[in-house]
């Protein structure tokens, strides 16, 4: 029992099983019981199948899929959009803009991924199935709560052919969970650095890689993704010695 509490991922595994098999009992006996003309007691049921969308991306990341939720409704997101700082560039998100416009039909999909993903633990059985080698979470949104950030954990391990790159600000809910639990090797941990010109070359615990933005014409010996497209690249995919990511900020 000992180690077994020492992967916690494993834990979260089994727990999720006998979730599952709880909600096919509560659905066997509502049937029963429906059919001899009772009533369920209310049991707070939870349907089996939660849809997880995965997206086709386009344009810089083009070729790649991904999982994201929905920035325009994320309270993180919609705080530090609204912030006043020019140099939070989170106030030039080019999600708020794409979903607020020309990709507004997107929302409903990844609103969808935000309840499935913060409001409880997805059923292994339900978690999608990766075909690819390289995949993006949040191309879209930031990390709800721990439990978004369980779910995607669980995507990993039971991908553990494909590696998975997480971008995400939220080195609180990062921190927090890793302090006592183990990191899938082929889960990538890119902090998000929300200061514009100020490049971070350290990553925080846990952590594998950093992302900055700096102006155009700043730092331009540094900047090792502007111009190119995600596939051709694959630095922030690849556990490859460099931790630290420089972009210049776009325009949208």
């Amino acid at each position: 029992m000992i180690d077994l509490l020492k992967h916690s991922h494993v834990l979260m595994w089994m727990i999720s099983i006998v979730k599952y098999l709880l909600n096919q009992t509560k659905l066997f006996l509502l049937v029963l019981l429906t059919n001899r003309g009772l009533k369920m007691p209310q049991l707070n049921f939870v349907p089996k199948h939660k849809i997880v969308h995965v997206s086709i991306m386009t344009g810089k990341l083009e070729g790649l899929k991904a999982i994201s939720t929905n920035t325009v409704t994320n309270p993180y997101c919609i705080k530090q959009n609204a912030s006043n700082d020019s140099t939070n560039i989170c106030t030039k998100c080019y999600s708020h803009t794409m979903l607020n416009t020309y990709r507004k039909n997107m929302q409903n999909s990844l609103e969808r991924n935000t309840q499935v993903f913060s409001n409880g633990l997805i059923p292994i059985i339900d978690l999608p199935t990766i075909m690819e080698a390289f995949f993006r979470f949040n191309a879209h949104g930031e990390l709800i709560n721990e439990t978004h950030l369980i779910n995607l954990v669980n995507i990993a391990i039971k991908n553990p052919h494909c590696n998975f790159a997480l971008w995400t600000k939220r080195n609180d809910i990062i921190k927090k969970y890793f302090d006592s639990n183990i990191k899938p090797s082929n889960l990538i941990l890119i902090f998000s650095n929300s200061k514009i010109s100020k490049v971070l070359k350290n990553p925080p615990l846990h952590f594998d890689k950093t992302f900055n933005n700096v102006l155009e014409n700043e730092n331009i010996d540094i900047q090792n993704c502007t111009g190119q497209k995600c596939k051709d690249c694959l630095l922030c995919y690849k556990h490859n010695g460099i931790t630290t990511i420089v972009e210049k900020v776009k325009k949208y």
